[in-house]
């Protein structure tokens, strides 16, 4: 098996994964998962491509990642590693889907419009 390379986004966060068979390294952006990713919540993110598919330990990952925070990069690896997994065995497909970690999750930050504070906020409007 050669390396596996895909792309997943979320928000403003892009993760690029090399997948290759290996004994269960995850390396991100050059440090290791624990050192990247601090919280077991997001460690859990990262993992759970493997864990649904029970390939825990059996590939090395390589991740580089940038934009946006550490719960958007975390989801942007979840997604590429899921359709990682979906190209190594197309099966996998049926036990990540219905997961919901093969959707592109579409929702980001809307954007500021002049004349107003925020996106939707406007001023303090005075009548008098």
């Amino acid at each position: 098996m050669d390396v596996i390379h895909k792309i997943g986004r979320r928000k403003t966060a892009v993760a690029r994964v090399y997948v290759s068979e290996g004994k269960g390294n995850i390396t991100i952006n050059k440090k290791d998962l624990n050192d990247y990713f601090t919280t077991a919540t997001l460690q859990y993110k990262v993992k759970q491509p493997f864990a649904l598919t029970e390939n825990e330990g059996n590939y090395d990952v390589k991740v580089n990642v940038y934009g946006g925070g550490i719960t958007g990069q975390a989801e942007a690896v979840r997604l590429a590693l899921s359709r990682a997994m979906c190209e190594i065995d197309p099966e996998h497909r049926g036990v990540l889907k219905p997961e919901g970690l093969l959707t592109r999750d579409p929702r980001m930050v809307e954007r500021k419009k002049f004349g107003q504070k925020k996106a939707r906020k406007k001023f303090q409007f005075s009548k008098r």
